[in-house]
């Protein structure tokens, strides 16, 4: 079966969206960017196994994505075929991957 390689391309920070709406408490508790993943960092996934230590926020935007692109589709608009863009939906900091169908 194939696998699919989760790269993490980008870690936004919306300084503006967090200074604006972000409770007192987080605000306090030095909530920022985005501490899960790193920026090129690679991850390998098998069929539709949750990846160890992945952020289950993350996983739960990008899951769909995830399985398109392991069965060898992708989005007309994304080239090479197989590839996805994709990212989890936190307003604040959100994290953009790119998804891409490894053969064996």
């Amino acid at each position: 079966m194939a696998k699919v390689k989760i790269t993490v391309i980008k870690k936004a920070h919306h300084k503006d969206l967090l200074e604006q709406y972000l409770s007192p408490e987080a605000k306090a508790s030095g909530f920022d960017i985005c501490t899960a993943f790193e920026e090129g960092e690679e991850i390998i996934v098998e069929g539709m196994n949750y990846p160890q230590g992945f952020c289950h926020w993350a996983w739960a935007d990008i899951q769909r994505d995830v399985m398109m692109v392991l069965f060898g589709q992708g989005f007309p608009w994304v080239g090479p075929k197989a590839t996805a863009i994709s990212c989890c939906t936190d307003g604040f900091r959100p994290v953009t991957f790119k998804i891409e169908r490894i053969e064996d």
